[in-house]
């Protein structure tokens, strides 16, 4: 069954235990041991809970501080050192912005600081994790572990379906290397974790965000013998260490990368919005300096602005997982209300959440006639502008939902979006999933879009390059009209490239497929101040 409807959708997330996660499609992703994404039942419970602690406001703030840090970094990588390649084309953002997710999720996942190429390592950084956040591979590796986690990451499906015997004889350098970069990730991570259990056995906290800390510290940090004996059937593995980890950044790293991607390029379509969104972070930040931005006291407003309302509508029109699987339990039917009227789902049916279509059903989304199109309906387009426009639901309590799974597994509780944008009916946005087995770091993911775009934003535009059509030279000649009617084809381009998204793993661009852009300074732009649309 696929649905697209929103209340069905709001009971089955609700239910856990009367539709579950279809987890036997799941469990090629042990490669590094159990987590909370392949199991069910009591196991679950213990991975959700286990991992739901590192997901808090504490850990929010710590990752807005990377994400700044790391976002400036990206920057400088585009323009150099001195900020002087403003008139450079860059073919390069997925890539990059794929970069940028790593580095951020490195330090969520294991606290390191990953660095961009010609960055080196901040003074009074510990010596044991210098080998692990320097871009050369250490003695005794033949890979960085930046390096090495890219790798893994880009490869996996190879390294998920294909067996390890198999990739060491196939005659393509691509799979020699996935071998090598899970040898090389397995390695750094197995004396990762011990390092971690010493540190925590010797009594150290440690600093920062690192989940897999976090996770060590719940194993080997009890002194409680008595609590020890009660909660030690209940404890997870080394490798059920492991394994959520990675998990954690399989699920944060592409997901996030592509949301990045995506809101830059549809900003870059949307002069209108890109410019919204810039007065917005003026009037947030003006021209203060990004490292001294206080996550506690922006959080909040930026949640309420025009930098939530992009990011909610990339995630609206282009959800990093575009159908959610479930599974009625075995054993017995199951019953959905909808519109008043039961519908019997029968045993072990096969369900998925239609995401993408839920997402643009009129039913439950504010709409005008599209000024892209033309068309009746701008729910293909993106506009940020409809998370400003009135409910189209009026405002009455959420009705509970009969046999809901009420127990609190962690993580934020806090809805998905302000209550000063436009709130969806529950169940109509699910880029997080919805229920018990959401997104444990939603909040950590929606920090890291908000802080990013807000630096790139305070400073500088994106513009779609137009090299394809006419040289920097030919553009400084042109008229205003002129300079539209050549902008308006990088739109059609852009647009018409990003229709051919498509979903292996994620929603993303594949085969080559890539939209050009230039960063230039606010104040420089060729054709942002001049079109409207």
């Amino acid at each position: 069954m696929y649905t697209n409807d929103a209340d069905a959708i709001r009971q089955i997330g609700a239910r856990r235990e009367h539709f579950l996660k279809p987890t036997e499609n799941y469990t090629i992703l042990e490669m590094f041991g159990r987590n909370v994404l392949t199991s069910e039942g009591t196991t679950w419970r213990m991975h959700r809970k286990a991992t739901a602690a590192s997901f808090n406001e504490k850990n929010a703030a710590y990752t807005f501080a990377e994400s700044i840090s790391q976002t400036k970094g990206m920057i400088e990588h585009w323009l150099g050192p001195n900020g002087e390649s403003s008139s450079k084309t860059i073919s390069t953002i997925e890539r990059d912005t794929m970069t940028l997710a790593l580095n951020i999720i490195g330090y969520v996942g294991f606290g390191l600081k990953l660095l961009w190429p010609g960055q080196t390592l901040p003074q009074g950084i510990s010596p044991k994790l210098v080998k692990y956040g320097k871009s050369e591979p250490p003695e005794g590796y033949t890979m960085s572990f930046a390096d090495s986690l890219a790798t893994v990451l880009d490869k996996i499906l190879a390294l998920l379906l294909i067996p390890k015997w198999l990739l060491k004889i196939l005659p393509f350098r691509s799979m020699r290397q996935a071998l090598e970069a899970n040898d090389n990730y397995v390695k750094f991570i197995e004396e990762f974790l011990q390092e971690k259990i010493e540190e925590v056995k010797n009594g150290s906290q440690g600093d920062g965000m690192n989940i897999m800390g976090q996770l060590v510290r719940s194993k080997y940090g009890r002194t409680d013998d008595k609590q020890g004996e009660r909660t030690n059937q209940f404890q997870l593995s080394d490798s059920d260490i492991t394994g959520n980890a990675f998990i954690i950044i399989v699920a944060g790293h592409e997901t996030t990368a592509n949301a990045m991607h995506f809101t830059l390029l549809e900003l870059a379509n949307n002069p209108a919005a890109q410019r919204a969104l810039q007065a917005d972070v003026d009037r947030l930040f003006g021209e203060s300096e990004p490292a001294s931005w206080n996550y506690e006291q922006s959080i909040n407003a930026m949640m309420a602005s025009q930098l939530a309302a992009c990011m909610n509508e990339t995630l609206r029109l282009m959800p990093s997982v575009a159908e959610i699987p479930k599974k009625v339990t075995p054993g017995q039917d199951q019953i959905l209300t909808i519109d008043g009227e039961k519908h019997v789902l029968p045993e072990s049916m096969a369900i998925i959440l239609n995401t993408v279509a839920v997402h643009r059903n009129p039913r439950y989304w504010p709409e005008k006639p599209s000024t892209v199109t033309g068309q009746a309906s701008d729910l293909n387009d993106f506009v940020p502008k409809r998370w400003f426009r009135p409910s189209i639901a009026k405002a009455e309590k959420e009705l509970e939902v009969e046999g809901a799974d009420t127990e609190d597994y962690g993580g934020f509780k806090g809805p998905d979006t302000s209550a000063s944008l436009f709130r969806p009916v529950r169940g109509s946005f699910i880029p997080f999933s919805d229920g018990a087995r959401s997104c444990l770091g939603r909040r950590i993911a929606q920090v890291e879009m908000l802080a990013a775009l807000a630096v790139v934003f305070q400073k500088y535009s994106i513009e779609l390059a137009v090299d394809e059509w006419a040289t920097d030279k030919e553009v400084a000649k042109m008229s205003l009209e002129e300079r539209r009617d050549l902008y308006r084809k990088a739109q059609d381009k852009s647009r018409a490239t990003l229709r051919h998204a498509s979903s292996m793993l994620t929603l993303k661009l594949h085969g080559g497929l890539y939209v050009p852009i230039r960063l230039v300074r606010r104040g420089e732009e060729r054709f942002i101040g001049h079109v409207d649309a």
